[in-house]
């Protein structure tokens, strides 16, 4: 038997971890290691756990899909400013420069600067932040009408940098962008970044405006139009991918997590996507979805459960496949992101287990007696 300890292995075995513990804390074997709620999914427990919406764009900032919004001037805008005059021997035109088409001047490029104002020879600080280039122009006027020969002012953008949006997460370029006077949508803007990085599916694109901010799926941007509200100067567009998986465990054709690739998942999809249930080891009556849920939810059906502030409480929902009903009730059953799918074995298989570790002691011996002292054992064992 000294030779046993030399048989291949992978690590310690469980008595070794046992025995050089220096502490070990044992669990009652006659109590689970937590409370948990179990509940079969039936039709009445569906309306439940229905499909939960976030608020979107439009909700969260009313209806700015109308129309874009104004851009007023601001500071760090560029603009250049052009003075006309009816006649020459004005203010600005020379009389030496005779009647000539366009007696006009044009002034060097400004920058609205942090007091909010342009500077005019003659017509001194216009205060031009939070004005539209026609109430600075009329400004103008009014101050040059008794020294300038009928003066007409022309504002013209040159750059615009106070009306800027930004575009962070995962994009393929991140970038502050100016916004375009006809007005952007936020498709719009994250089409300037480079467009998103990550699989559509997965992706959530989070608008912050003032204090407000809301989140909706890219899927739900691109397919509900209402959704796709118009920008406002000072927007902060943030695209993030959120990856949502649920992990797969027993009888199914598949265990470990799965992504979700898809924006709604149901519980039949969940199983489906794990390979469904493995014909020759299954248990279709003990399909188990595992997942923290609310507690006001529980209560609501007669559970008085408490938890902690912000907790789930763990809750086992059961859907017993070998009724045709529940496909139906489980393609309406939503998954939510870590959620766990239990597979349950079947009977039939924990006996075959035992027989076949009795067949291997038993080696070749065979007949009677060893088939009802088998029988006897795989009875004994299942019962333990």
């Amino acid at each position: 038997m000294s030779g046993c300890t030399s048989l291949p292995r992978s690590g310690p075995d469980d008595g070794a971890i046992k025995s050089q513990a220096t502490l070990h804390y044992t669990a009652d074997k006659k109590k689970p290691l937590t409370d948990y709620v179990l509940i079969d999914l039936t039709e009445n427990a569906l309306t439940y756990f229905p499909f939960t919406r976030k608020k979107g764009l439009r909700d969260s900032f009313g209806a700015t899909r109308k129309g874009p919004p104004e851009l007023p001037l601001g500071v760090g805008d560029i603009v250049a400013v052009s003075l006309f005059e009816s006649s020459a021997g004005g203010l600005f035109i020379p009389s030496e420069a005779g009647s000539r088409a366009g007696n006009f001047i044009t002034l060097p490029n400004q920058t609205i600067d942090r007091d909010g104002t342009i500077s005019v020879p003659y017509a001194g600080q216009i205060n031009a932040v939070g004005q539209t280039p026609a109430e600075v122009q009329e400004v103008i006027e009014r101050r040059l009408a008794d020294r300038a020969i009928e003066p007409q002012a022309v504002i013209t953008l040159v750059e615009k940098k106070s009306s800027q949006v930004s575009v962070l997460g995962d994009v393929n370029q991140p970038a502050k962008l100016e916004m375009n006077q006809a007005g952007e949508s936020v498709l719009d803007m994250i089409s300037r970044a480079g467009g998103i990085s990550g699989p559509a599916t997965e992706t959530e694109i989070t608008l912050q405006r003032s204090n407000t901010t809301a989140t909706v799926a890219f899927k739900d941007l691109v397919d509900k139009p209402k959704e796709n509200i118009f920008v406002y100067p000072g927007d902060v567009v943030y695209v993030s991918r959120e990856r949502r998986t649920y992990l797969a465990f027993g009888a199914s054709g598949l265990n470990g997590r799965i992504d979700f690739e898809e924006s709604d998942l149901t519980l039949a999809e969940g199983v489906g996507k794990a390979g469904g249930l493995l014909d020759a080891r299954a248990d279709p009556g003990e399909v188990y979805l595992y997942r923290l849920v609310d507690p006001a939810i529980l209560a609501s059906m007669g559970f008085p459960v408490t938890a902690k502030s912000g907790a789930g409480f763990p809750t086992i929902i059961r859907a017993n496949m070998r009724d045709p009903s529940t496909f139906f009730l489980a393609q309406q059953f939503p998954m939510l992101d870590k959620d766990i799918i239990y597979v349950s074995n079947a009977d039939s298989v924990e006996v075959t287990k035992v027989l076949d570790i009795v067949n291997s002691v038993s080696g070749g011996v065979s007949g009677p007696v060893v088939d009802v002292a088998a029988g006897r054992t795989a009875g004994r064992l299942l019962k333990n």
